[in-house]
Formats: C-alpha cells, structure tokens, sequence
C-alpha cells in the first residue's frame, strides 16, 4: 500500500477511534500484523477502493463474464509437507496446538483486479486499488445495539462428496480443530465485553469455489459492549487481532511460529476490512485475497494444521481455496 494512504499501528487505531467518536461513517483496513492500517470516511474514500459487506456497497455496475482464464502454480507437495511436518513439531513441543498455515501461489488470469472484484459472488468483496482483491465468506465481527459478535469459520470439505455434511461434522480432527478457534475467540470477546455466549456452535454453510462447491463449518459468539465502545472502537479492536481463525492458539506463540516458517510476508492476507456506520459496524477476515506485485499476480491460502492433520488433504484443500467464485 502506498505511503500516503496507511498509517502505522498507533495512528492506525488513534485514527479509528477519532472516525468512530465523532460519528464518522469510514472504511478501515487492517494487516495481518497490524502495522498498516487504512481508515478514511466513505465520503473521501476516492477511485479504486470498492467494497461490499452484504448490502452494504460501493462497486461499479458488473459486466457480463466471458472467455476468462485462470490458472494456479501451487508449491509442490513435497515442500508443502516438510512444511507442514515442521508445524507437527512444534506442536509436539507445546509451542502451538493448532496453527492456520498459508502459502502464497503464482496466478495467471485475463482479469484485471477490479474486474475480479466485480465478477466475484462472495458475502464480503474488497478491491483496493491496483494492489489487492479479496472476496470472502468470512465474517470477523458484526455490532448493533452495542451487541458484538464474531463468527470463527473452520472446516472446509467439497459439498458434492457423498454424506459431505457428515463426513465434515463427525471428523474429529475437524471438531478439535472448531472447538480450539470458538475457545479462543470466546476469550479474545471476553477482553473487551461481557456476557460472552456461543449462540450458535458448528452450523453450515455453503460457499460457491469457482466451478467447485464447498462446505464450510461456523460459529456464532456473542457478547455485550460497553455503552461507550463507539469512543475507543479502534482501542477496542486492537485487543482481539489477529482473527483466531487465520492465526491459531494460543495467539501470541502462535503468531511467532508463522512469521517464522512461512516464507513470504501475508501483508493484508487474512488481516480484516470493515465499515462502521450509524452505530453498527460490519467487517470480514480477508481470506480469498489475490495480490498485485510488480504486474504478477499472488494468491494466498492455507488453513489450519493440528497434530491430526493429514499432509495430503490439507495440501488439497489449500488448492481447493485458489479459485475464482464467478
């Protein structure tokens, strides 16, 4: 991002708060790390920045979808298991119990970004400018009537499998894994709000990955604010990132492991996007991101890794997160 258009973590976040203080309806952009922030009222958000947070949207008039091409090069499997084996250790040593793993993969496609964000049929779409799409089927937070509440989504299985349903909601690996994340964000709720409740525990959901369908397995966790949350909203936000679900538990050492086996720098990939408006506050975790660097295009998946995970389906459900939802 552009130096004139991000602030660092401490401006970042003042400037949050400020926007939400005075009542100020505005766009924010995290990173996965924090360090770069965007906040801007919608009225100055300017060319380039186009978004969508359900019926919440600035985008331009879609066009009719025709001869696209796409084309994926992930890392081999050999590398992405030595990867993966490493994170085994590491849990096995009690640094992590469970780790969100992500890869960076070179793309080709006749689309420009803008033309990705528009085609794109997601719940939560953002193109900022020419450098970063993402389209995803993740909520982060949502809050009304001083009610705050997150939706950690963990477990991914191709829905034209035979039980698939099943099959996702009887894995054991996938239910420790769902049970780790609701844990975490319960406690992370429970740091800036009270009366933290899991309304809604493993429900499904179905999610269109280009020509493929997918299940993927949510929560709901909700809690109550403070009536004063709208004067420190960004304070407030600060204290619950990263998202549990893009990073793992416990957080802190968890982060430390990724920032060190990863090989790349996530930047906004799985960091979160929002609007706030009128008192409500709408945002997702950016998962489904392609990157523009030096004219070539990246995108970024990964999903979480536990001791019971296996080398070959996580690899494949890597792939399966590279696609197109047109």
């Amino acid at each position: 991002m552009s130096a004139d258009a991000w602030m660092d973590n401490a401006q970042g976040f003042k400037q949050i708060d400020l926007l939400a203080k005075t009542r100020t309806p505005f766009l924010f952009v995290v990173s996965f790390d924090a360090q770069k922030i965007f906040a801007k009222p919608l009225n100055l958000l300017g060319k380039g920045i186009y978004y969508k947070l359900e019926d919440w949207r600035n985008y331009p008039a879609k066009k009719s979808t025709q001869n696209i091409s796409f084309a994926s090069f992930p890392v081999d499997f050999a590398q992405y298991k030595k990867t993966l084996e490493h994170i085994q250790e590491e849990i096995r040593s009690g640094n992590t119990y469970l780790l969100n793993l992500t890869f960076k993969t070179p793309i080709e496609t006749n689309l420009t970004l803008k033309e990705i964000f528009t085609y794109a049929k997601a719940k939560f779409k953002l193109c900022f400018k020419d450098e970063f799409v993402c389209f995803s089927p993740e909520r982060f937070i949502e809050i009304k009537e001083n009610i705050i509440a997150t939706y950690p989504m963990k477990g991914t299985i191709d829905a034209n499998l035979p039980n698939a349903e099943s099959i996702i909601l009887n894995d054991e690996k996938e239910m420790a894994e769902h049970v780790m994340i609701v844990d975490l964000m319960r406690n992370d709720l429970g740091i800036i709000a009270s009366n933290v409740n899991v309304e809604k525990f493993r429900y499904i959901e179905k999610i269109q990955a280009g020509k493929k369908e997918l299940l993927q397995v949510s929560s709901k966790i909700t809690a109550k604010l403070p009536d004063d949350w709208q004067d420190h909203f960004g304070t407030l936000l600060s204290k619950i990132l990263p998202a549990g679900s893009i990073s793992g538990t416990p957080k802190k050492s968890t982060v430390d492991i990724i920032n060190r086996t990863e090989d790349y720098d996530r930047g906004f990939y799985t960091g979160i996007f929002g609007i706030y408006n009128d008192a409500t506050v709408r945002s997702s975790v950016m998962i489904r991101f392609i990157e523009q660097e030096n004219k070539k295009l990246f995108y970024k998946s990964g999903g979480g890794i536990t001791i019971d995970s296996d080398a070959s389906s996580e690899y494949q459900e890597l792939i399966d997160k590279i696609y197109l939802p047109l």
